[in-house]
């Protein structure tokens, strides 16, 4: 897989919570760190992915919000 994005970060699927059209997808990066993205259901479908899975997650840098906790 070769990609411009340098924001790739490699993980477990470990949660896939279907909805009718998109899904939200749960990635376990290590150190009990967790990530979630939402995509459709078509791409599920395109890229036959299922719980154990390895994939990456890829992070544009326009589209990454920051938040702080007060």
């Amino acid at each position: 897989m070769k990609i411009s994005a340098r924001n790739q970060l490699k993980g477990i699927l470990t949660e896939i919570k279907p909805g009718v059209v998109t899904a939200k997808l749960t990635i376990d990066i290590g150190n009990g760190n967790l990530l979630s993205s939402v995509i459709t259901m078509d791409s599920i479908t395109d890229l036959n992915l299922k719980v154990g899975d390895e994939v990456f997650a890829i992070i544009k840098s326009t589209e990454v919000m920051i938040g702080k906790q007060e």
